[in-house]
C-alpha cells in the first residue's frame, strides 16, 4: 500500500527571500577587505550552491586571490548565519501549513544546515518538516541527488516531489528521480522552458491543488 506523500522543498528563493539578507552579507565581507560591493541582483545569481561557492563567485566578480577564500568564507559564515529572522515569500506559510496537513514535508538546501533550522525556527514553521538537510549534512550537495534522498529517508514508500527554483534544485529531482515543481518567482537564471519541471508555479496559493495533481498523475511507488 503506497503511504503518505513527501515533499521536497528548496529554501533561499523558494520559501525565503533571502537575496537582500545575503547580499548586505556579502558586501559586509567585501567592505571589510577594501573591496567595492556588488549590485543585490548580481548576487542573487550567483546563490544556490551554497556558501562556498557564493564566496568563490564573488570573489572571481571581485578578482580576489583564491588565498583569501577561507577567510572570507568564515567571515560571511559569522556574518549571515546570525540572520535568522528571514521573510517568507507571500502565501508560502499557509501553503505548507495545509500541504503539512496532507503529506510529510522536508526541506533540502545548499545553506549550512544549523543556520537553515534556525530559519525555519525562527518563521515558527520548524514543526512542520519532518527532515532538514544543509549543504554541509553530507559529503554531496545539490544537485547531487543524495542530499534529497536522505531527507526523504525513513518517511515511507509513498509519492515524493520536490519545490524549487533553481536549474540546481531541477537537475536534483530529475536524478532522485521524482517530479520538480518550478517556483518562478524565485531566484533562478535558467529559462523554465529549459528545466525539466512537471509543473510551474509563481504563487504559493496555487501550490497545494498543483501538488495533489502532479501526484495524482504519478504512479504508485
Amino acid at each position: 500500500m503506497t503511504g503518505k506523500a513527501v515533499i521536497g522543498f528548496d529554501l533561499d528563493g523558494t520559501l525565503i527571500d533571502s537575496a537582500p539578507s545575503i547580499a548586505a552579507s556579502v558586501n559586509a565581507v567585501l567592505m571589510e577587505h577594501g573591496a567595492d560591493p556588488l549590485e543585490e541582483d548580481r548576487i542573487a545569481g550567483m546563490v544556490g550552491s551554497g556558501a562556498a561557492v557564493l564566496i568563490e563567485r564573488v570573489r572571481a566578480a571581485r578578482e580576489i586571490g583564491a588565498q583569501h577564500q577561507a577567510d572570507l568564507l568564515d567571515r560571511y559564515l559569522a556574518i549571515d548565519g546570525a540572520k535568522t529572522d528571514q521573510p517568507l515569500y507571500d502565501g508560502a506559510r499557509a501553503a505548507l501549513e495545509v500541504l503539512a496537513e496532507e503529506a510529510a514535508l522536508v526541506l533540502c538546501t545548499n545553506k549550512v544546515q544549523r543556520h537553515a533550522a534556525a530559519i525555519l525556527e525562527a518563521a515558527g514553521l520548524a514543526p512542520l518538516f519532518a527532515n532538514v538537510i544543509g549543504g554541509d549534512s553530507l559529503p554531496a550537495r545539490k544537485p547531487d541527488p543524495a542530499p534529497l534522498l536522505a531527507a526523504f529517508d525513513g518517511l515511507g514508500d509513498g509519492p515524493r516531489l520536490f519545490v524549487g527554483d533553481s536549474g540546481i534544485d531541477a537537475e536534483t529531482a530529475r536524478a532522485a528521480g521524482v517530479p520538480f515543481l518550478f517556483y518562478s518567482s524565485g531566484y533562478g537564471q535558467a529559462p523554465e522552458a529549459a528545466l525539466p519541471h512537471a509543473a510551474s508555479f509563481a504563487a504559493f496559493d496555487d501550490l497545494p491543488a498543483l501538488v495533489r495533481d502532479t501526484l495524482s498523475e504519478r504512479p504508485p511507488a
